[in-house]
């Protein structure tokens, strides 16, 4: 008999009153929730549990226990919504704990009500809308006491995880290290989720920063994470370690042990049935196989995420996976694909509350497309929405792109406004200029194949062909081989 079954064999005592027995039906579910176990926490709550996003009924339930019962409702939605992928759970489940808060107050319990709080936070923080998402957790930890150990440490990983998702990796770093003693005295879970924090924000500082140091601290912290979690039993958190460790491998280029870790991510995801993490690995394959300059393969792999993230609500991660997509085509020289999939990663980040995701997908538009495709009075508009967005990043590979974006833009512009009143002003040059910007969009809109660019410049293949040889040698990568066309 497994500790689920000795636990849940605890309801069946005679002794307990109906009120006893609801309250440990929560406790029960609160402990299995915590460890992933969903489906042992659904039979737990027993007849409170009608399925995801289905009112219990609290009929004849003391207010205060109704509550305990509304807030293991809602935690359990909101899981079973993400590892599910299903629409509109993390807002029933918003329903149950806003309902569940009400009466937690209502009642003087401030502890219960930071839990509950928590967990609205979590429905926030999975849909994107981080500032939302800080400000219930910076209530939720007002009040609390050293002995909450395990809801002062949840609160304080979240918090740590929205400064990381919003570019502030130095500020998540100070989160944590403050309250690295707090964490040293918890128990194996606990532990286990510190270091996993402190691998995910050595992993953001490796790629913003591209210090090796950085990486080396990354892999030892995913390393101890993977450790503790399976000392703790927790095999979904031991597997979500595995796919960050992956993730610092592919940054500093060691692909096959990345491929490694994510096959024994993916597999362990697979047997607790958890679509959403074996999306997310799935996620992170995809970006190795753009690294490895394998686009058809990471088109396969990221065009199954997409579905999964979309089904869940899960916006964030749905724009992250549109980016890489829209990436992939690009790459693939579809580029109206491309250019319509990164406009709806802009759009579902920023209508869900992600600026930051959607400042990211604003750069890659740009850097994708940014140099022909995009109309030039488009260009200045979205680039200063990416600068908005990304105002507070100290990211510095997001201050870089952004500041490449921004030349960009400027070259763009500079040719499209030269003026004779211009110091330094070159008719050659500004010609040579135009010249060049027609031609590379020819040979864009025409997929490289000389004669129909030439035919749609007006001018005969031998003449784009010595153009490219004299004048415009940098273009000449954008034209297919003589044998190909």
């Amino acid at each position: 008999m497994n500790l689920a079954d000795a636990r849940l064999r605890q309801l069946d005592d005679p002794t307990l009153t109906k009120e006893q027995r609801v309250r440990l039906r929560c406790q029960i579910a609160a402990e299995l929730i915590h460890t992933g176990k969903y489906a042992e926490a659904s039979e737990a709550l027993g007849e409170f549990w009608q399925g995801v996003g289905q009112r219990p009924d609290l009929k004849g339930l003391a207010a205060a226990v109704a509550a305990e019962v509304l807030l293991q409702c809602g935690t359990l939605t909101g899981w079973l919504g993400i590892v599910r992928s299903i629409p509109d759970a993390q807002e029933k489940a918003k329903d149950f704990l806003t309902e569940a808060l009400r009466k937690f107050q209502s009642y003087g319990q401030y502890v219960k009500a930071s839990e509950v709080r928590y967990e609205l936070g979590l429905c926030y923080f999975r849909l994107g809308s981080y500032d939302e998402a800080r400000l219930i957790l910076n209530e939720a930890a007002k009040g609390l006491e050293d002995k909450d150990v395990q809801l002062k440490a949840k609160i304080l990983i979240r918090r740590s995880s929205i400064e990381i998702w919003m570019g502030r990796h130095h500020d998540a770093l100070d989160v944590l290290e403050e309250a690295r003693a707090f964490f040293e005295g918890c128990g194996d879970a606990i532990k286990g989720r510190w270091h996993g924090q402190m691998g995910v924000v050595f992993l953001r500082l490796t790629v913003a920063e591209g210090r090796i140091d950085y990486a080396d601290r990354g892999i030892i912290e995913f390393t101890a994470a993977a450790f503790h979690f399976e000392l703790a039993n927790h095999q979904g958190y031991s597997a979500r370690a595995l796919n960050n460790l992956a993730f610092i491998l592919y940054k500093i280029g060691r692909y096959s042990e990345a491929h490694e870790n994510l096959n024994r991510a993916a597999a362990i995801f697979h047997v607790l049935q958890d679509d959403s993490a074996a999306a997310q690995v799935k996620e992170t394959r995809a970006r190795v196989m753009v690294a490895e300059q394998r686009y058809r393969e990471a088109n396969r792999v990221v065009s199954e995420v997409i579905p999964v993230f979309e089904k869940g609500g899960e916006y964030a991660l749905l724009a992250d996976a549109l980016t890489i997509q829209g990436v992939v085509w690009a790459r693939l020289r579809a580029y109206d694909n491309s250019l319509h999939i990164l406009r709806r990663a802009i759009s579902v980040a920023r209508d869900s509350g992600a600026l930051s995701n959607a400042g990211l997908a604003v750069l890659t538009l740009i850097e994708e497309h940014g140099d022909t495709r995009l109309p030039e009075s488009d260009l200045s508009a979205i680039y200063l929405r990416a600068d908005e967005w990304l105002k507070d990043t100290q990211d510095a590979e997001e201050i870089a792109r952004l500041r490449a974006c921004a030349r960009v833009v400027a070259r763009r512009l500079a040719v499209s406004h030269a003026k004779l009143s211009d110091q330094g002003f070159s008719l050659p040059e500004v010609v040579l200029a135009y010249e060049g910007r027609f031609i590379e969009q020819a040979l864009e809109l025409e997929h490289g194949i000389l004669t129909r660019a030439a035919k749609r410049l007006g001018i005969s293949r031998q003449q784009l062909a010595y153009l490219l040889d004299t004048r415009h040698r940098n273009l000449r990568h954008k034209r297919k081989p003589a044998g190909r066309q």
